[in-house]
């Protein structure tokens, strides 16, 4: 699967907008700076994962919904979206923990 930066920055653009948002409040909630972006959207820069999912979680929407244009999965439980929201805050060391955590209790309770 080929990405289409041009089309993932008009996405992200599409929401800022929808959500009544400027860059630089984006940037703010996304802590980067608002010259990037600028060029994400334009498609001059590509960000790092985790930028890209800070900006996401700045424009309350899902990384599918910016991807595709469409969101695959909806269907939540608020017990869910409330640990997605913590989980995409946590640092690369504290996410890796948190998943050996949720494996050991997925493995306790199968027994």
């Amino acid at each position: 699967m080929t990405l289409d930066y041009k089309q993932i920055g008009k996405n992200l653009a599409r929401r800022r907008k929808e959500l009544k948002l400027k860059q630089s409040e984006v940037c703010e909630r996304a802590e980067i700076n608002d010259k990037y972006l600028s060029c994400i959207e334009t498609a001059r820069s590509i960000p790092s994962l985790e930028v890209f999912l800070r900006v996401c979680t700045a424009l309350e929407t899902t990384p599918d919904h910016i991807l595709l244009g469409s969101v695959l999965q909806t269907d939540y439980s608020k017990d869910d979206a409330a640990v997605l929201e913590k989980f995409a805050t946590l640092s690369p060391d504290k996410k890796r923990l948190t998943l050996a955590f949720m494996d050991m209790l997925s493995d306790d309770f199968q027994k």
